[in-house]
């Protein structure tokens, strides 16, 4: 049980830092002429971000 505890603390803490960097990666995106390697840049980081809460979910709500 313990196990399962550092393991979402672990996913939580990732996911942090992910929605950080998506966050920046949004305060960067320009108005116009959006690089094809920028769009996929972001569609990873967004991608990471809901394989996490997946994760996360999957974890609690197996404890409730």
């Amino acid at each position: 049980m313990k196990d399962k505890f550092l393991t979402i603390e672990v996913l939580r803490k990732r996911l942090d830092r992910v929605e950080a960097e998506l966050a920046d990666t949004l305060q960067r995106m320009p108005a116009h002429g959006i690089k094809p390697g920028f769009m996929d840049g972001l569609l990873d980081q967004e991608d990471e971000r809901d394989r996490l809460l997946g994760e996360i979910k999957a974890l609690t709500s197996g404890s409730l």
